[in-house]
């Protein structure tokens, strides 16, 4: 077990509702034909595979995928939509856990790299990548920029979503590199549910120090599946590391 939180039951059956907005076709259509493009003939990897709402219609695309999961509850939703021989899933953590074979493409997205709430973990993550990927092969991570200039000095909060459904704000804990994301979520009956979840924030230099311990290489950074560049105002960012060849 790593230090990321394990999600339970109620979040996994719950997951697919919440994340609606960013599981149709419109939104996850540069999302796969960015990673389509770079697994290419190969088969591609998913670290934090969760319930499936990249790595399904990223098989669906003929891409053949694999998954690790570190929540059976998650993996078990995915399973409801796509049998183990289409889309295996190795039930365990994404830094240490390693499946059969190599792969064209590691990726993880999301801000899921961030559930490792060491750098230690985040390291031995990319080693894992490193160790699954094929000469050649390319490790994706799609994760936002600390959005540290938004902190006033003394303030440790940050908003997010402000909406008739949804309240969401960051917390920092600026020496440990750690966030909290708080969520208070209007129900039907018109009571609040509250959920966080932690997370370690890293900046885009700390990962490419990372790929390298791994023996990766920078090979690309945009802003977005879109392929916007990559600047200073980003608010996230997704990067690809290669294995030399």
């Amino acid at each position: 077990m790593t230090s990321s939180e394990l999600w339970d039951h109620e979040t996994a059956d719950r997951y697919d509702t919440e994340e609606a907005p960013r599981s149709t076709a419109a939104f996850l259509g540069p999302t796969l034909d960015f990673l389509a493009a770079l697994a290419g003939d190969g088969r591609a990897l998913e670290f934090a595979i969760g319930t499936g709402r990249v790595g399904v219609p990223l098989r669906e695309r003929g891409v053949p995928v694999s998954g690790i999961e570190l929540s059976e509850h998650m993996a078990a939703v995915l399973r409801r939509k796509i049998d183990e021989d289409r889309l295996p899933v190795t039930v365990g953590d994404m830094a240490t856990t390693v499946v059969d074979g190599t792969f064209s493409l590691v990726y993880v997205v999301y801000n899921t790299i961030g559930n490792l709430l060491t750098q230690d973990e985040q390291v031995e993550c990319f080693r894992n990548a490193a160790r699954h990927l094929e000469p050649g092969g390319r490790f994706v991570v799609e994760l936002g920029v600390p959005p540290l200039r938004l902190l006033p000095p003394t303030q440790t909060a940050v908003p997010f979503d402000v909406s008739a459904r949804h309240l969401g704000f960051d917390t920092f804990d600026l020496v440990e590199q750690l966030l909290v994301s708080h969520h208070f979520t209007r129900e039907q009956d018109g009571r609040y549910r509250r959920g966080s979840c932690r997370q370690r924030y890293a900046w885009p230099a700390e990962l490419d120090l990372m790929a390298k311990i791994a023996g990766l290489r920078l090979e690309r950074r945009v802003a977005d599946w879109e392929g916007t560049p990559f600047t200073q105002d980003s608010g996230g960012h997704i990067s690809v590391w290669r294995k030399p060849v």
